[in-house]
């Protein structure tokens, strides 16, 4: 039996319609629906059939007055999305109305915003790099400027640990769906794995060549993407920490997700028109036909 490749004959499709650069793009909970936000002060919401060839038709959210520079959906709720944007404001959206339902003042540039798994809370980040909940939601774990991950209790907020897990700035982080284990990226090129319940380093992937700006593990837990300003993105294999699969790009990457329940990555950068205009587009990895 000649071992099959994974994602060997996949195809990306591309989404146009924002009209500046794509920032960050997420599912939601069911792996339907994918939002994407942008410089152009908008979010957009696309409805996606994993196997449909469909046109897709998208939904403006509008009332950001900076970029909408990062976004999540609700984990329990198919429909309600929170977008943090330059503007210094958190807003959350009920996509079927495409109406804002809330929205908090805070006092700097929100960089980055998680939901807690359980959905009861959002947690804001301005001077850290990334935040994040573990599954259970009892610890929270926030990435460094100085190559370090603070890992936090929840809700008392008291350390628990400091990892240092790089040589440089950690920018990114993503928990395992399993809740096994945790990834970090960074500044060095690397991405670290860590076991969650042992707090410790169990290998890196070495793929990159640049800083790591995003990762992101797939549904089942067995791969893990990683992208910077290396012309692809790296698709490597969580257990044995070998490169699977590159999705060749265009332009340093801002944002890697993979769908909930299906193997399709969205993708977003920085992509520019033989103009060198801002594209505004993303694309979506792991269709069977182009």
């Amino acid at each position: 039996m000649a071992e099959t490749i994974p994602f060997k004959n996949l195809h990306s499709r591309e989404y146009q319609g924002h009209k500046k650069k794509v920032h960050s793009v997420a599912w939601n909970c069911i792996g339907t629906k994918l939002a994407s936000g942008s410089v152009d002060q908008t979010a957009r919401v696309w409805h996606i059939e994993p196997h449909g060839h469909s046109k897709v038709k998208d939904l403006e959210l509008k009332g950001h007055t900076d970029s909408v520079d990062q976004l999540c959906w609700d984990p329990k709720h198919a429909d309600l999305i929170a977008t943090a944007s330059g503007d210094k404001t958190v807003r959350l959206w009920d996509v079927r109305s495409g109406k804002c339902s809330q929205q908090a003042e805070l006092s700097g540039e929100n960089i980055n915003i998680t939901y807690k798994p359980d959905g009861t809370h959002v947690a804001v980040g301005n001077r850290v790099n990334e935040i994040a909940w573990n599954m259970s939601g009892d610890m929270f774990f926030l990435t460094t400027g100085n190559g370090t991950v603070e890992v936090l209790g929840y809700p008392s907020l008291q350390a628990v640990d400091t990892l240092t897990a790089h040589t440089a700035g950690c920018y990114c982080i993503a928990i395992d769906p399993l809740g096994r284990y945790f990834a970090v990226g960074s500044a060095d090129s690397l991405v670290s794995l860590w076991d969650i319940s042992e707090m410790l380093c169990v290998r890196t992937f070495t793929k990159l060549e640049w800083p790591v700006r995003t990762i992101s593990f797939n549904h089942t837990g067995e791969y893990i993407a990683s992208a910077s300003e290396d012309l692809f993105i790296d698709i490597s294999n969580v257990e044995s920490g070998r490169s699977v699969h590159q999705i060749p790009c265009r332009a340093a990457m801002n944002s890697v997700e993979w769908n909930p329940k299906y193997n399709l990555l969205a993708y977003a950068g920085d992509d520019k028109n033989k103009y060198q205009a801002d594209e505004g587009v993303f694309r979506i990895f792991g269709f069977e036909s182009a």
